[in-house]
């Protein structure tokens, strides 16, 4: 058994180290050019076709639940621990300038949940019972024809959503609520469970009714305890983005409780925190976009892009700021205790019941996507038949997770996790062409229609 775990160790500093970061980044740096860097170039349009556009009841073309429903679900399986603990972390041990990686590693990867989504939606398939199911092992298997690839990664996405999506998550949750109101890990575990119990048996339109509700509600609460810190501090602000681009490209010096940290410590740890937290790349949320009511998979990629932006570039943002302006980011302590310490700083009395609560929401979210990840991964493998047996499987586990227990597998969990991101890449370099092509026809005939009906 150490031997294997030797071995899960190797595999997993590559899958997490700078080759698959490289890889994954360049993936995202193709896509913006070969798009002609649309994300960018058309983000005041993007914004209003999906933030503008969350509450609207309108709905083009078919699909199984609405746009906002599909993008709600990947985003509760996107924003999780990584937005409160993990960018953390990357601030504790590469200093300011991860945070400059972060945002870098979101732009590309804007381009990248873009392109993921859009063949998601181009190659779904609708079953006999009317559910519409999509994702890379999807449109590896209808794209590139290559099944054997598509296996892996449904593999590898069954048996990653007990780690990232399940244990990591609650555990999270027990420690946060012992510390701060003294539950027990195992009665918050218990609780977890069966409240995801009762939305998982209702699968995606149940998970989507729920997350469309769950996911403004939890952002809005963090977002706003963020932004009073930054209001509070906002004579600062100037100095902390100072330190932001000046560390990105300079060491930053020990001081306090950091150690130091160089031009590379804060290049990978920037980048791994933002892919970790935005999941471009890893091909974890066309999954949930597969199944959205759309007229083209180009509006729905769009919602992609709007993922990455809320996710990275607006919450994430929010942490680093409140760590930074609270003037605690060097004082040794790291992960979610860092932020709970700043939070508190900031907003004496309430900030660390912010933060708990928060990280409740943002993780019970992230286990409700990921066990649809992971049952649709079962699906393709095994058929429909395994939906109920994977549900019955993956609800236990949150307790489990909860105590801390199985940690051998939460490793593994955590490599299978990094490798998703291999046949999916595959996928998405080898289909790029599509993406191109798609993009194109949706830009030269639909948007400008839309262009001239609002001027009219």
């Amino acid at each position: 058994m150490d031997k294997l775990m030797e071995i899960n160790g190797i595999i997993n500093g590559f899958v997490w180290g700078p080759p698959m970061l490289v890889l994954l980044v360049g993936t995202g740096i193709y896509l913006t050019l070969r798009t002609n860097f649309m994300s960018l170039g058309k983000l005041g349009y993007i914004l209003k076709s999906t933030l503008m556009k969350i509450f609207s009841k309108e709905q083009r073309g078919e699909g199984e639940v609405t746009a906002f429903q599909a993008v709600a679900t990947a985003l509760a399986a996107t924003v999780g621990t990584g937005n409160v603990a993990g960018v953390a972390t990357a601030i504790a041990t590469g200093g300011p300038g991860a945070v400059f990686w972060m945002w870098l590693s979101a732009v590309f990867g804007m381009t990248t949940k873009y392109g993921e989504v859009v063949l998601a939606v181009n190659y779904r398939e609708k079953t006999p019972d009317g559910r519409y199911v999509g994702g890379p092992m999807y449109y590896i298997t209808n794209g590139l024809k290559w099944k054997w690839l598509a296996y892996i990664f449904a593999a590898f996405g069954a048996l990653a959503a007990f780690g990232i999506g399940n244990m990591v998550q609650s555990n999270s949750v027990a420690a946060s609520l012992e510390v701060t109101f003294g539950v027990p890990k195992l009665a918050s575990g218990i609780v977890i469970a069966v409240l995801s119990a009762i939305v998982i048996i209702g699968g995606i339109k149940r998970i989507g009714q729920v997350t469309e509700l769950l996911v403004p509600f939890m952002a809005a609460f963090y977002i706003v305890g963020g932004i009073i810190i930054i209001l509070v501090n906002i004579s600062h602000v100037g100095e902390a983005f100072g330190m932001i681009f000046g560390n990105a490209f300079t060491p930053a010096a020990a001081v306090g409780g950091f150690a130091g940290s160089t031009v590379k410590l804060a290049m990978t740890k920037g980048i791994a925190r933002g892919v970790f937290s935005n999941e471009a790349g890893l091909g974890s949320a066309p999954i949930a976009h597969a199944a959205a009511t759309t007229d083209h998979p180009v509006r729905q990629g769009l919602w992609g892009i709007f993922e990455v932006f809320m996710d990275t570039i607006v919450i994430c943002t929010i942490t680093a700021l409140s760590i930074m302006l609270s003037g605690v980011w060097d004082s040794g302590e790291t992960g979610a205790a860092l932020t709970t310490m700043a939070f508190n700083e900031g907003l004496p009395g309430i900030g660390g019941y912010i933060v708990s609560i928060g990280i409740l929401l943002f993780a019970f979210s992230t286990i409700l996507g990921w066990a649809y990840y992971g049952e649709r991964c079962a699906e393709y493998l095994f058929g429909p038949k395994v939906n109920k047996i994977y549900r019955i499987i993956f609800i236990p586990f949150i307790v489990i997770g909860s105590i801390g227990g199985l940690n051998m597998l939460w490793d593994l969990a955590d490599t299978l996790n990094g490798l998703m991101a291999i046949p999916n890449l595959i996928g998405v370099l080898g289909l790029s062409g599509v993406i191109v092509k798609l993009t194109k026809e949706f830009f030269s005939k639909q948007y400008i229609e839309e262009k001239k009906n609002i001027k009219a």
